[in-house]
């Protein structure tokens, strides 16, 4: 069996002394791992980043096997964020998250054009944050776990949505909430803006909104946590 299909490394696990399991989000085949030998010479290192985007041929005898990858470089993102910690880190928890949040080999082009468009505003701009936490209420539409933000879960109404319910992951507005707001998730205003950016605090709201669904629907059914790459960002954009 064989395919080719574009990818971004999500992550690289040495393997004996020379090869690799990388793990690739692709656009047509999902997230989709195999062995890449030859994986620790000085060309591959840098090929194998993730982040980095790749053409990638994969080969495998039975469609269940690990089979091996073939990776050729098309756009080196990891290179343009190498020397900016926080966008390091906004890198690193992305592919943590799609690496474990994903099933394998079950195809999700949305998410990967949303992890594209993200790498890109990643390496080119500053308001990075806000797109961050937009892909990941992306990725939680996708695997079925979307928040209503449209309008008022109370009282059906459409403004001053200023909370989400932790529980069923519907907005509140700013009235309505008044009564248990303590209890209720912020609801940042730049999610509600088509291309909207959020200043630190609200994106760090928006990463604890996030966050919470993420664990709640992804992580906790199998008892576990957020990748640490995504816990040390949200620590890092507090820096």
């Amino acid at each position: 069996m064989e395919w080719s299909d574009d990818g971004v490394v999500v992550s690289v696990r040495e393997h004996g002394e020379t090869s690799a399991i990388v793990s690739l989000l692709t656009m047509n085949h999902g997230k989709h791992a195999g062995l890449v030998r030859g994986a620790a010479g000085k060309r591959m290192r840098g090929v194998l980043q993730p982040g980095n985007r790749v053409k990638a041929t994969w080969r495998a005898r039975l469609a269940e096997h690990l089979g091996g990858l073939t990776c050729e470089l098309t756009d080196s993102i990891a290179a343009g964020v190498i020397g900016d910690r926080k966008k390091l880190a906004g890198l690193a928890a992305a592919c943590a998250v799609t690496e474990t949040a994903l099933p394998e080999r079950e195809p999700h082009p949305r998410v990967f054009n949303g992890l594209i468009a993200l790498l890109l505003v990643l390496a080119e701009s500053e308001l990075w944050p806000s797109a961050y936490v937009k892909w990941e209420l992306g990725l939680l539409a996708e695997l079925g776990f979307g928040l209503d933000l449209s309008r008022c879960a109370a009282t059906g109404r459409g403004d001053h949505l200023t909370y989400v319910s932790p529980r069923t992951g519907r907005a509140v507005s700013q009235l309505a909430a008044e009564p248990y707001r303590e209890r209720l998730l912020a609801l940042p205003s730049f999610l509600l803006e088509e291309g909207g950016a959020g200043s630190t605090a609200e994106v760090t709201q928006g990463m604890v909104l996030t966050g919470h669904f993420l664990e709640r629907h992804v992580y906790a059914p199998g008892h576990r946590g957020l990748p640490a790459a995504r816990v040390r960002l949200v620590e890092r954009m507090a820096e």
